[in-house]
């Protein structure tokens, strides 16, 4: 059930991307005064706007039925991993119509996590590359779907997925304490610590993705694959990314690579955890109650 869930994640992902993709077609936004307006398309448009909302709507809410349907009988019990806790929507535990509103809140709040992990991904892609001139082609999709946030100061940027992230979890809480996910807190400050510590997860997703580029760029660096946009891309990030390290290339042999991988698991994976295991051996938490 988590693979399937995986995967029905990334089709409404994709699902989202293609709709706002229609955004960003300057034969779809032009008048007919310009020269480009004059222009059509040779063939028909497959999906309008409305089309692709419906078809994500319609997946989520199937999906959501399919967990309350056969969840408890799978012996799978839905969780939303927010990094510092994992919320359990423990549908069989409930009264059907409890049931299914816990599965419909999660189908939406799966999809959300997805979403807010792959745009902050984005903005972090696009502050490493923020100095380069001339962008490829990925980064300027990058750069569409960001918008006027690029506009903003870096530490602005920074600072807006967690509090936005802060004010979900505020707004969120008394579902969630309604529907049994988690408990009720004792003082407002407790929640917006929690918040914090949900948005401050965030950074922590990043090593998913910033040694995956690292060991793209190290292959490349040794082995041609070919011309492409997806590598000039890659080549122009991991090089953004490892100036600091440029100290470790020496002539052909470049050893950034792998040192920018082993500080960034080091940081954002082996220390987490060693702490957390320390906090546990005491019978600590870091999260608020």
């Amino acid at each position: 059930m988590g693979l399937i869930d995986f995967i029905l994640n990334l089709a409404a992902l994709l699902l989202w991307l293609n709709w706002r993709s229609l955004h960003f077609d300057p034969l779809a936004r032009t008048l007919p005064t310009t020269l480009v307006g004059t222009l059509k398309r040779a063939e028909p448009r497959r999906w309008a706007g409305w089309q692709l909302l419906l078809g994500l709507a319609l997946l989520l809410a199937v999906r959501a039925v399919l967990y309350w349907d056969i969840g408890s009988a799978a012996n799978w019990t839905p969780k939303l991993d927010l990094g510092v806790v994992a919320l359990a929507f423990r549908s069989g535990s409930f009264p059907p119509a409890l049931s299914l509103r816990a599965t419909a809140l999660y189908s939406v709040l799966s999809l959300g996590r997805l979403l807010f992990i792959f745009y902050f991904w984005l903005l972090i892609v696009a502050l490493i590359n923020r100095r380069t001139a001339e962008p490829d082609a990925i980064q300027k999709i990058i750069r569409l779907h960001l918008g006027r946030l690029l506009r903003w100061p870096w530490a602005a940027q920074l600072a807006l997925p967690v509090l936005l992230a802060l004010a979900l979890w505020i707004g969120l809480h008394p579902i969630l304490v309604s529907l049994d996910v988690v408990g009720r807190v004792r003082s407002l400050t407790l929640l917006v610590e929690q918040g914090f510590l949900v948005g401050g997860g965030l950074f922590f997703t990043l090593k998913y993705l910033l040694p995956v580029l690292l060991l793209l760029h190290l292959v490349n660096s040794y082995v041609y694959l070919g011309a492409s946009p997806f590598w000039e891309f890659v080549s122009t990030t991991a090089t953004n990314l490892l100036r600091p390290l440029k100290f470790l290339r020496h002539g052909k042999l470049d050893f950034a690579p792998l040192a920018g991988i082993l500080l960034i698991l080091g940081f954002l994976h082996w220390l987490p955890n060693l702490f957390l295991r320390w906090l546990l051996n005491r019978d600590l938490t870091l999260w608020p109650q």
